[in-house]
């Protein structure tokens, strides 16, 4: 190659990045113009508000594509709120299914994680008190500070509450607030009529609030109230399927350290287990039985199993 093809080869080269820059600024000119100027459509902001994706029913969503007996697997999900019939994208699950557990997550976190609104012992009238737990940290990190009170509290509880009573009722946060303040409402009421049917009954004003209750704070009120049968209400650990589940712990005259078999439980008390109001009954029957039988736990179940 001579001189004069050399020099001519330079020159093309230098012309073609000439070419490429300005094509790359011509481009950056166009992405630069088209970002500040977005497309009408883009900007548009919808004022429709996105369905709430916790209020579709679990054992009625089935996403599996081409099932081979849809109408059975249908059947098999009204028996169960787990997550069946779920599909999948390859080896993904679906938007939808993803959605719902984080949702459902976030739910049982915020149960565990907020407190009862303030304003709730207050609307029902109970005697509000606080274990020895001074914040939810501390509730959650040393459950046996959330079995006690201090002695403040204790000498409160013995100059607001009757003493010696049929029947002491307790309302705890314990691990859910949400179960509270979705059952609390509606099973007091139904607890105190049901018993009137048993010749039996409490006062509002004497249902006592408990704020980073743990189970075991019955057992220190039952000492404290003297009372003959001790009825705890308790929100549950949170799950997936539900945030808003209640239990029951009920007592025949508890006394700190007793054994867990004394205590008879009724559990799963929320909208998609045991209604509050059916729960409100049958517990005023279970109330019936401890007070007449003066037993709880196994001893109560022995007891009816004997026919007593």
């Amino acid at each position: 190659m001579d001189e004069k093809d050399l020099k001519s080869m330079i020159e093309n080269i230098l012309a073609d990045m000439t070419d490429d820059k300005k094509a790359a600024a011509t481009t950056t000119t166009t992405d630069t113009r088209s970002a500040a100027t977005p497309a009408t459509n883009d900007s548009t902001v919808s004022g429709d508000v996105l369905d709430d994706i916790t209020k579709i029913d679990l054992k009625k969503q089935f996403l599996q594509d081409d099932p081979h007996d849809r109408e059975g697997y249908l059947k098999i999900k009204s028996f169960t709120p787990a997550r069946l019939g779920m599909g999948r994208v390859g080896t993904r699950y679906k938007t939808a299914s993803v959605l719902r557990f984080r949702a459902d997550h976030a739910a049982a976190q915020d149960a565990v994680f907020s407190d009862v609104d303030p304003q709730l012992p207050k609307d029902m009238g109970f005697f509000e008190t606080q274990t020895t737990c001074t914040s939810k940290d501390e509730f959650l990190t040393r459950p046996d500070y959330g079995r006690k009170f201090s002695d403040e509290t204790v000498a409160a509880i013995k100059k607001n509450v009757t003493p010696n009573p049929k029947i002491q009722m307790v309302v705890g946060d314990g691990l859910s607030s949400a179960a509270i303040e979705a059952n609390v409402k509606e099973i007091i009421p139904a607890i105190q009529q049901g018993l009137k049917v048993y010749g039996l009954g409490f006062e509002t004003k004497d249902v006592i609030f408990v704020k980073y209750a743990r189970v075991g704070a019955e057992d220190q009120i039952g000492e404290v109230t003297g009372a003959d049968v001790v009825c705890m209400l308790v929100g549950e650990r949170p799950g997936l399927v539900t945030a808003k589940s209640m239990s029951a712990y009920i007592a025949y005259k508890p006394t700190i350290g007793m054994p867990e078999a004394n205590r008879t439980v009724v559990s799963n008390i929320h909208d998609g287990g045991m209604p509050a109001v059916e729960a409100g009954a049958y517990i005023a029957e279970l109330l019936d039985k401890m007070v007449r039988l003066k037993k709880s736990g196994i001893d109560l179940k022995a007891a009816e199993n004997a026919g007593a």
